[in-house]
């Protein structure tokens, strides 16, 4: 009798586990996807039965998705326009998860120096006015380094992307001409250049091709080994891609909107970082799933109180205490 008891708890047991048995899909930015990858995996890890798929297929097909209702969850380093909230089939939530970098990579045989890159002429290269590394406005910037006279190879993103975006909103905030001639969005109408999908994609073009210049995480450059180079930011300084530019950056906003809809790029500050931005969540609520949504809302907690220690390793710079406190807030009201 008593063995049949246990057998029968036994049972039940392996019912109950079975039955919080849980997929949760997700779909977005390729920007964050190295620290999304580690957390989706140690959160599995942690709870048992629950697995979370996500797939780096860019900003732009992770907003289609999940205002779709295709995802229980999307990405994007682009926070969605109003236009798009207000199409959505669902009431879209930001939840901003970490910082990071976007920088300028290139790859110029036999060039040791570090190159600079001001605003204007950085613009200049993907508007096409400056065509060969030799170019003046380049000398200019980077006195004593031996500039080949090879023509320059413009590569971009072909995808819908939130790198895109952080990258745009930047040229569009330092070049006049740039912003009223292409503007900022997930995907522009590149004056020149060749595409690539996903920042991987991009960084292996450049990596592959002498003469090439792109743009990047930061991640995904100093996993490739690939050069990138400074940038004169707002105080005049010149600065490269880091946690500590990125987190100078971010302490710019000093009243952070109740959406976190917020760019911070061009920030003001010594070291700042000009090519920053946040990366966020796309939380549909109430969950179209609620038993998905519990896990998301529990997921979201567990990367404020465990994840956020993680992502200097992999070069992302963590949410201020500030904006953490107020994201803990907006989660504990998620449905």
């Amino acid at each position: 009798m008593k063995k049949s008891t246990l057998f029968v708890a036994a049972l039940f047991v392996c019912a109950a586990s079975a039955g919080f048995s849980q997929k949760i899909n997700g779909a977005g930015a390729t920007f964050p996807y190295p620290i999304y990858s580690k957390w989706f995996s140690e959160y599995s890890a942690q709870h048992s039965g629950v697995e979370i798929n996500y797939q780096a297929i860019g900003s732009g097909g992770g907003i289609r998705q999940v205002t779709s209702g295709t995802v229980d969850f999307g990405a994007s380093d682009g926070p969605m326009s109003d236009e798009q909230l207000k199409s959505s089939k669902v009431k879209i939530v930001h939840i901003p998860t970490v910082l990071g970098a976007v920088v300028p990579i290139y790859n110029i045989p036999g060039l040791t120096a570090e190159l600079k890159f001001s605003p204007d002429v950085l613009a200049d290269i993907y508007l096409g006015k400056i065509s060969n590394w030799s170019d003046a406005r380049i000398a200019k910037d980077n006195p004593g380094a031996k500039l080949p006279n090879t023509d320059i190879i413009v590569v971009h993103r072909s995808d819908g992307s939130g790198t895109t975006y952080i990258f745009t909103d930047y040229l569009s905030k330092v070049s006049a001409d740039w912003k009223n001639s292409v503007g900022k969005s997930t995907a522009v109408p590149w004056p020149k250049g060749i595409g690539g999908k996903g920042n991987e994609a991009v960084a292996g073009m450049v990596r592959q091709m002498p003469g090439a210049i792109g743009y990047v995480e930061l991640i995904y450059a100093l996993q490739n080994k690939i050069a990138f180079g400074y940038i004169r930011n707002t105080a005049g300084n010149w600065v490269k891609g880091s946690i500590e530019g990125v987190t100078e950056a971010a302490a710019s906003v000093k009243q952070m909107p109740a959406d976190y809809r917020v760019s911070i790029t061009n920030a003001p500050g010594a070291n700042a970082y000009p090519i920053s931005s946040f990366t966020w969540l796309l939380v549909p609520t109430p969950a179209p799933n609620s038993a998905n949504g519990k896990v998301i809302k529990d997921f979201l907690g567990w990367m404020l109180d465990h994840g956020q220690s993680e992502t200097s390793a992999l070069y992302y710079a963590p949410l201020p205490k500030s904006v953490s406190d107020k994201v803990r807030a907006t989660i504990s009201q998620l449905q």
